[in-house]
């Protein structure tokens, strides 16, 4: 695997033809389009400034519910890795301590059995490093509303594959094409098909599948059951 900033053009070149492409099948330039293309962008935008008005009182609450009961900073950013391999900043609202990293090295070295949950699903049910507004945070996914930012970026869509770290490329293996060729998504097939109670390899079978069979439509259809998942807070910690 590539340590540089970017995955190499034969990773992500793919000979199979990925939706959004060209209508004809031409799966000489599919591969390099990104996944839905202008109609699919301009729903990003349009939706993702009604949410940020919409949504405004909100981030100022949990800001400050952040700042009250946790030193820190307000957002979090981790880089992720996003269309045709490009890294890029993933805003949260922070929902774990400052000093996770070595929080959690610690927690799996007096852990065994919770390192290997860590290493093929990438979450432990238990994370040492969430603090309590941030369990709240997460159980309901309003840690991820900053993404709306990204989204007005570019760098990720209102739906798509759940953005990942670049060591995670890997546990794609085949279908990591698929995950290239689209922007990454604030929601997505896992987050309405279970989230956190899907293993890691249906997880990449769902994203296979949306890229596979990506519509306009079908993004308003995830959009609309994303709803109800939230506040079912089904699968998450």
């Amino acid at each position: 695997m590539s340590t540089s900033n970017e995955v190499s053009p034969e990773v992500f070149t793919s000979r199979q033809t990925c939706s959004g492409g060209d209508e004809h099948g031409d799966t000489r330039t599919s591969s390099r389009r990104v996944l839905g293309g202008r109609s699919k962008r301009v729903l990003d935008v349009l939706v993702a400034l009604f949410g940020l008005v919409l949504l405004s009182p909100l981030f100022m609450l949990i800001a400050c519910a952040i700042k009250i009961t946790s030193p820190g900073p307000v957002l979090f950013g981790h880089t992720r890795i996003g269309y045709a391999g490009q890294p890029f900043r993933c805003w949260k609202f922070r929902s774990m301590v400052v000093d996770g990293q070595d929080l959690l090295d610690r927690y799996l070295a007096e852990h065994p059995d919770e390192h290997h949950a860590w290493v093929t699903e990438r979450k432990l049910k238990n994370d040492p490093r969430v603090t309590r507004i941030g369990a709240v945070l997460r159980t309901y996914s309003v840690d991820e509303l900053p993404q709306l930012l990204n989204v007005l970026a570019g760098s990720m869509s209102l739906v798509g594959p759940r953005p990942v770290v670049r060591d995670e490329l890997s546990l794609y293996s085949d279908a990591v094409q698929f995950y290239l060729s689209a922007h990454p998504g604030i929601t997505g097939l896992w987050q309405v098909s279970g989230r956190s109670d899907v293993g890691y390899d249906k997880r990449v079978e769902l994203d296979k599948s949306y890229v596979q069979n990506w519509s306009l439509f079908l993004d308003c259809v995830i959009l609309v059951r994303t709803i109800p998942a939230v506040i079912a807070a089904r699968g998450s910690y």
